[in-house]
């Protein structure tokens, strides 16, 4: 989103009129999902899509032409055959898309788009709020306070996934997970770069300072130099966490997991043999960690591709850490 929000900018600056199209909803099979977003110019796509094929061609072409009448539309495709409308996908569903069009000189997109790239780059969260009748747009903070545009009537979303309410759609602002990286080495200096290109934002904690540098981890939010022990002096652990565990030995892997298991967490993995797993568990057990808790930890951490050098195993990771996402986010 933060792309769209800068190019929207850079298209406004430029006296370019546009349309936003969003995919608001689905029934059935359809090939991308709730909440992406395409913009379109008059000489065509411009950024982002939603889903290629038949509906994005269509969807582009519909665009122009409102680009034209400077209106918008909400408008359903019919996935399958059928004498009414076939645009050649048998995927066997439907799919809803708003069509917002954006006139260049209307200064609440300005200040709309301005004041939603602050608060992705300082990672706050937020609401984006289109009407479906092309109205006037809205930015809420976290708390559904307006910052910019038009407030929204209807029912406020329940959780932080795109919603559809009786008169528009909410889309949240972006705040990339956090992933703590308990090891400083050579897996985590390649880690560190992958995730940062897929929207993960990573802070690394090592006990030894030469570990922690910025020119070791230039890609880290945060770098912190610290006692395995003792966690919690530098980093307070929630719910939307992900661990990820591959320190200098058994025993440091075993004191952080001691304690990321008493604390709520989305994600932990641990490198690591199976042997030594059956080694540090039974150890964990002793400090009474459940089963139930032990049964939450990822080892061997990593989507199993036979992966070897600390590239290929950061892309294991990596792998691992987008699946778990994925399906949180469902």
């Amino acid at each position: 989103m933060r792309e769209l929000f800068t190019q929207i900018l850079y298209e406004i600056e430029k006296k370019h009129d546009t349309v936003l199209v969003t995919l608001t909803g689905s029934d059935g099979s359809a090939p991308r999902k709730t909440g992406s977003q395409m913009l379109v110019g008059r000489s065509g796509r411009i950024l982002g899509t939603i889903g290629g094929g038949a509906v994005e061609l269509r969807s582009v072409e519909m665009a122009q032409l409102l680009i034209e009448e400077s209106r918008s539309v909400v408008h359903t495709f019919r996935l399958n055959t059928n004498p009414v409308e076939d645009i050649g996908m048998i995927c066997g569903g439907d799919v809803t898309a708003a069509f917002q069009f954006i006139p260049a000189d209307d200064p609440v997109w300005t200040d709309l788009a301005g004041k939603a790239l602050e608060r992705i780059a300082a990672r706050r969260g937020g609401w984006f709020f289109q009407r479906f009748d092309g109205g006037t747009p809205g930015l809420l903070d976290e708390a559904f306070r307006l910052l910019s545009g038009r407030a929204p009537e209807g029912p406020e979303p329940a959780g932080n996934a795109p919603f559809s309410s009786g008169n528009g759609f909410w889309m949240p602002l972006p705040v990339p997970e956090r992933v703590l990286i308990f090891g400083g080495g050579h897996i985590a200096a390649s880690l560190v770069p992958l995730l940062n290109t897929v929207g993960f934002r990573c802070w690394v904690f090592d006990d030894r300072p030469e570990y922690t540098t910025a020119e070791r981890f230039p890609g880290a939010e945060k770098r912190i130099t610290g006692d395995f022990t003792r966690i919690a002096d530098h980093i307070e652990i929630t719910a939307e966490d992900y661990a990820v565990v591959m320190t200098s030995g058994h025993i440091h892997d075993f004191e952080v997991q001691n304690q990321v298991l008493r604390s709520p967490f989305a994600y932990i993995g641990v490198i690591g043999s199976r042997k030594k797993t059956a080694s540090v568990n039974a150890r964990l057990r002793e400090q009474g960690i459940s089963e139930e808790a032990i049964a939450k930890i990822h080892t061997p951490i990593g989507v199993p591709i036979k992966a070897v050098t600390p590239e290929e195993i950061a892309v294991s990771i990596a792998g691992e850490l987008i699946l778990v996402r994925a399906e949180r986010r469902m």
